[in-house]
């Protein structure tokens, strides 16, 4: 499978135009003034183009890393989507602190998380500006007045038991692509849970395609710089859609490449990696459970479980 995936026909960067000045010389008076305000401006960060979920980043050796990884993909759906039926903020903070304390047995480190994890805090800072200035019941004390803005005390309940949720729900998410190889996850999906090949392989060839969007983004943005173009919020939809384009382009090239591979025939599939699921892989699975089972519980008997129909 991984010689297959190495001769797929993915395009090489094409180089970023050059600016071409009114004699239609790309060594006019233009193109110094355009290349002078590309140099004077600070080119993106290389890690601005990396994305938070792309290879696995844990100890190979930590005890729940070397699970199988439809076990963990498993044990994370079952811990995380019980919390989809409360309001209340306990239960996801309870969740969260379970979440955090078995993290060193993935060999997932703390401030590694931190970096994979950051589109979490922006979309968790988003839903509470969201909710402290637009919700509609805006019951309980006052806190601040700002006219027709009041913060009460529901309202920041509310806010921080759905951003609660929110990392709640996502980390386990993360800790697993953290913790897992892609092409372990396609070969356990297809052999363990019986996922038809075509999808697994397919996802598979999407997933190992995701840095190739943050490279051409940087790339087009320093296109547009060395001709003079806005690459700011004005130039946004631009580039965008550029990508969307070049990224059509390349999905549609991958797709020919694999069925002209054999990726799509009814043939059966060798493995060249076997995958087994061993009782260690059930025992992370009931583990979950009884987990989400006691945040649970322990929110129900203390009597600040509020489910979302109430």
């Amino acid at each position: 499978m991984i010689a297959c995936f190495a001769m797929l026909d993915v395009p090489a960067a094409r180089p970023p135009l050059i600016n071409q000045g009114a004699s239609g010389l790309p060594f006019g008076a233009d193109f110094h003034r355009a290349r002078a305000r590309a140099a004077a401006r600070p080119a993106p960060p290389a890690a601005a183009v990396v994305s938070f979920a792309l290879q696995p980043v844990a100890d190979p050796a930590a005890p729940l890393a070397r699970r199988n990884p439809v076990a963990k993909l498993a044990a994370a759906l079952l811990f995380a989507l019980p919390l989809v039926t409360t309001l209340d903020p306990v239960t996801p903070a309870l969740a969260l602190a379970v979440e955090l304390t078995v993290l060193p047995l993935f060999g997932v480190r703390y401030a590694v998380l931190a970096r994979r994890a950051w589109p979490l805090l922006l979309a968790g800072a988003g839903v509470l500006i969201s909710l402290v200035l637009f919700a509609a019941d805006r019951s309980g004390r006052l806190l601040v007045g700002l006219g027709p803005f009041d913060i009460t005390s529901g309202v920041l309940i509310t806010a921080l038991g759905l951003v609660l949720r929110l990392f709640a729900i996502a980390l386990p998410g993360v800790i697993v692509f953290a913790t897992t190889d892609p092409t372990d996850l396609a070969d356990a999906l297809v052999q363990n849970a019986k996922a038809p090949p075509r999808f697994a392989i397919g996802a598979l060839a999407a997933f190992r395609l995701l840095p190739l969007l943050g490279a051409e983004w940087q790339m087009l943005t320093l296109a547009r710089r060395a001709r003079g173009v806005d690459t700011g919020i004005r130039g946004f939809p631009a580039i965008a859609f550029a990508l969307l384009v070049g990224a059509l382009r390349r999905g549609t090239r991958l797709a020919v490449a694999m069925d002209a591979r054999g990726f799509d025939s009814a043939v059966p599939r060798t493995y060249a990696r076997k995958q087994v699921f061993s009782k260690s892989d059930w025992l992370l699975i009931v583990g979950a459970v009884v987990l989400t089972a006691m945040v649970l519980a322990t929110t129900v008997l203390t009597g600040q479980f509020r489910p979302i129909t109430a």
